[in-house]
């Protein structure tokens, strides 16, 4: 039985705040309390400003629906570490109009956090570099503990064993001095210098398995292009063909480059736009056809492609396909 009241209203907090109706003598089971005291306890959480419902019936139930605040929230040590490594994320390349908000939530979640946990948050974050634009890759599913491992190497600067599948399924053993994690969106990159073949090497962390900390620590080397999502880039697309792309969008500039990856380069305005509401984007992308069509499409603003033609022929096929998939 919990006799202390605090410790048990937190207990209580926990289970409530998983989406659903909890009977009174479910959470009296859980808490090891009679159902009276829970009645009590839940008053207790509503004198606080938590919205608790209660429904009739012989056993009755609580949920904790929406209110007018936002109360506090208790979270697991998962919860805590992913919401923060998040609001980090956000922080350094926040979504527009919320990057005031995002450090100043991750200033209050990191100021109580554990040190255990905050060592969790700093080791992910500080191994990890973005790269905002996409690889035209699946978005493989990855092990949560595989970038932990490869997370914590690159961190404290220890030598990395894994086995790797490339492309063609050949599959071999690496032992690598781990630089950077790179992560694109979509996909997952460790860059990191491989000793057995005694140059830099980028690998797909979906095709990494059974990655082991040799104990080993190592001196970081500098990274070819001194940045590790510049490398990864240079890398994965070295020999992918370039696409030369000419698409002129009605809307303005400024707006249009907070729309597109800045892989994308540099929309210009129009000379012949009086207002100013129109504008060019000529530039050289390795990337798919799929891929870029799909990012013009998402820009939310209507365009016209110049070239080249296999671009808008594709945009074409994949607009009448969106058609004919909105048609009953």
């Amino acid at each position: 039985m919990t006799t202390d009241t605090p410790a048990r209203l937190l207990q209580l907090l926990s289970l409530l705040q998983t989406p659903r109706e909890w009977p009174g003598s479910e959470l009296a089971d859980r808490l090891q309390v009679s159902r009276r005291t829970v009645r009590r306890d839940v008053d207790r959480l509503r004198d606080l400003g938590y919205p608790v419902q209660a429904t009739m019936g012989a056993d009755g139930g609580y949920r904790l629906v929406a209110g007018k605040a936002l109360p506090p929230l208790v979270l697991d040590d998962e919860e805590a570490v992913a919401i923060a490594v998040g609001l980090r994320a956000g922080a350094g390349h926040a979504v527009e109009g919320i990057e005031e908000a995002s450090v100043r939530a991750l200033a209050k979640l990191e100021q109580v956090l554990p040190s255990r946990l905050r060592h969790r948050v700093s080791t992910l974050q500080s191994a990890t570099s973005s790269l905002v634009y996409g690889d035209g890759g699946d978005g493989a599913v990855i092990a949560p503990e595989t970038l932990t491992v490869l997370a914590a190497a690159t961190s404290g600067h220890e030598r990395l064993r894994f086995s790797y599948e490339a492309g063609d399924g050949a599959r071999t053993r690496r032992l690598t001095e781990p630089y950077r994690l790179v992560a694109t969106g979509r996909r997952w990159y460790l860059v990191a210098y491989d000793l057995d073949r005694d140059d830099w090497r980028t690998f797909r962390v979906d095709r990494v398995a059974d990655p082991f900390a040799t104990g080993a620590r190592f001196a970081p080397r500098e990274v070819p292009t001194g940045d590790a999502a510049e490398f990864m880039r240079a890398t994965v697309w070295r020999g992918a063909p370039e696409l030369a792309i000419d698409v002129t969008f009605h809307a303005p500039a400024a707006d249009l480059a907070r729309r597109l990856p800045p892989s994308f380069g540099t929309p210009e305005p129009c000379g012949d736009s009086p207002d100013g509401d129109s504008c060019r984007l000529r530039t050289t992308i390795t990337d798919s056809l799929e891929w870029v069509a799909i990012r013009l499409a998402l820009s939310g603003v209507d365009f016209t492609v110049h070239g080249p033609a296999e671009l808008a022929e594709h945009i074409g096929r994949l607009g009448s396909r969106l058609t004919r998939a909105a048609t009953p």
